[in-house]
């Protein structure tokens, strides 16, 4: 029992932690303790393409590992109590796991369903229908896996709509049909999951993937519902470049039509360029919004340099959402509990 319970301290301590504070110049003898922020980048590393999730009363993140192709063969994977102090969970998916998987394996989406975590991915960068890779998705009991491969197989593997099988965000309605909304070279489509996430469901003319591609849609879709109305998010610009950035549009419908309404997420030429692909964080007993995405450090010119941040998401009087401004500092500390 003494053997196990000094074990379990042992990979307790191994476990690597992260935390930041802001620097608020306050006297030593202060009786107010400076503010605790998140700091921006919130974990030390080159990461992208960031999911952010609330499960079981901690923030988590899942994020691609940004370095070139055929290095990005695994995902780690973050959690929080309070988007301050962040915990890593190193290879929670790696192509061991995924045995057709070879490179480029991108941009995570997760959602918790019955109790099982599904974890959907990109891999192998296809560039037509010819070559074999394209959105799979794996399955584990614990938000930090280890994950194992759902189908033995890609879940889709062709160009349909000329989308690029990439950048698979999983959206569940409030009837609770899932769907994958998904796809690069500014094509996105939506499609119903099946129940067991082995396939999709046809929609009532007969077809399986529906274009809803808005203007100025290049990559890096993301939904969500807020006041009964559907927001839809993407990426526009090179993701190399200065203008990678996010736009959106609202509809009544998951389908759309979606029209552009503006571009909320952007680089400043004083804190970071290249801000885009994101995802967002719904704390609804506070009804705190945030955005969470990735950009390049000034100075950085390498295209994988990139690292993960987190910064406040407004909405105006009209439910318009209001510009990211993108900060150093980051957010103030959310405990859930």
């Amino acid at each position: 029992m003494k053997k196990l319970f000094l074990a379990s301290i042992l990979i307790a301590l191994c476990l690597p932690v992260f935390s930041q504070k802001a620097s608020p110049k306050t006297p030593k003898d202060s009786k107010k303790s400076a503010t605790k922020t998140s700091g921006n980048p919130v974990f030390p590393g080159w990461y992208a393409d960031p999911e952010g999730v609330l499960f079981k009363g901690k923030y988590w993140i899942y994020p691609t590992y940004s370095a070139p192709y055929n290095q990005q063969v695994f995902f780690d994977a973050f959690s929080s109590p309070d988007l301050v102090t962040w915990t890593k969970h190193e290879r929670i998916l790696d192509t061991t796991q995924v045995k057709w998987a070879k490179r480029a394996i991108w941009a995570p989406a997760i959602v918790e369903k019955e109790g099982k975590y599904y974890l959907f991915f990109g891999a192998n960068d296809i560039q037509n229908d010819q070559e074999y890779g394209g959105i799979g998705v794996a399955v584990a009991d614990k938000p930090e896996g280890p994950f194992k491969d759902h189908l033995g197989k890609p879940l889709i593997d062709k160009f349909h709509n000329g989308a690029q099988p990439i950048d698979q965000f999983v959206f569940k309605d409030k009837d609770g049909q899932y769907y994958m909304i998904y796809g690069g070279w500014s094509h996105c489509n939506i499609a119903k999951l099946s129940k067991d996430f082995k396939g999709f469901v046809p929609f009532e003319d007969g077809t399986t993937f529906k274009e809803i591609t808005p203007k100025g849609y290049v990559e890096g879709p993301f939904m969500f519902i807020r006041n009964g109305k559907y927001y839809f998010m993407w990426s526009e610009g090179g993701w190399t470049g200065p203008n990678y950035s996010v736009a959106y549009a609202i509809a009544d419908s998951p389908m759309g039509p979606f029209q552009r309404i503006g571009k909320i997420l952007q680089q400043d030429a004083q804190v970071a360029t290249g801000a885009g692909h994101h995802s967002v964080i719904h704390v609804d007993k506070k009804d705190k919004w945030y955005i969470v995405y990735h950009r390049r450090p000034l100075g950085e010119t390498d295209g994988n340099h990139r690292v993960t941040c987190i910064d406040m998401l407004e909405f105006d009087e009209n439910g318009h959402i209001k510009p990211v401004k993108i900060t150093n500092e980051g957010v103030a500390a959310q405990p859930l509990k």
